[in-house]
């Protein structure tokens, strides 16, 4: 077992006791409370990965003087579908996992992963920025932390009932 999956084990054993001993939570909600805590974890190494990419790839179009008037546009742009193909590695194969018998197509589910982070990442949170920082006054360092309280839920949701969905096999009687 590697560390990753015993780190986990641990986060989920004490999650576990808090769901099901403390708050007498059913196991049907804490699995989908556990899931929604793995899909919050590749979320944040998600977050992280893009913006490592972000700088790298700026800097590199700024030491060759690629594009000067656009690259911070472009570094965004490899960013984004880079890390989306991170979010989505890492979210196929530890939080939206298929069973026994269950089939999901691979390259449908990645562009039903970039068409769901597309609509949550740029569009939603584009029109909800332009509403929290000009209807509401609040200041534009503060929007992008609180369109994460709806953007996050809305895309495990997508992920997890429209990107992620799987069939299951049928089988000859």
């Amino acid at each position: 077992m590697n560390f990753l999956q015993k780190l986990w084990n641990i986060i989920e054993v004490i999650v576990r006791f808090f769901l099901q001993r403390l708050l007498h939570m059913e196991e049907s909600r804490v699995q989908g409370f556990l899931q929604f805590v793995k899909f919050g974890i590749v979320g944040v190494t998600n977050t992280v990965v893009s913006y490592l990419i972000y700088l790298l790839s700026l800097k590199l179009f700024q030491r060759f003087g690629w594009l000067p008037k656009a690259d911070y546009l472009i570094a965004q742009v490899i960013a984004f579908f880079l890390s989306v193909l991170w979010s989505f590695y890492w979210n196929n194969r530890f939080v939206f996992t298929k069973e026994e018998g269950q089939t999901r197509s691979l390259w449908y589910t990645l562009l039903k992963t970039y068409i769901s982070y597309a609509f949550t990442v740029l569009f939603l949170n584009t029109i909800l920025s332009i509403l929290w920082v000009n209807a509401f006054g609040i200041s534009k360092e503060f929007a992008p932390i609180i369109n994460l309280l709806v953007s996050v839920p809305l895309n495990f949701i997508i992920n997890k009932f429209w990107a992620f969905r799987t069939e299951t096999s049928k089988t000859d009687d």
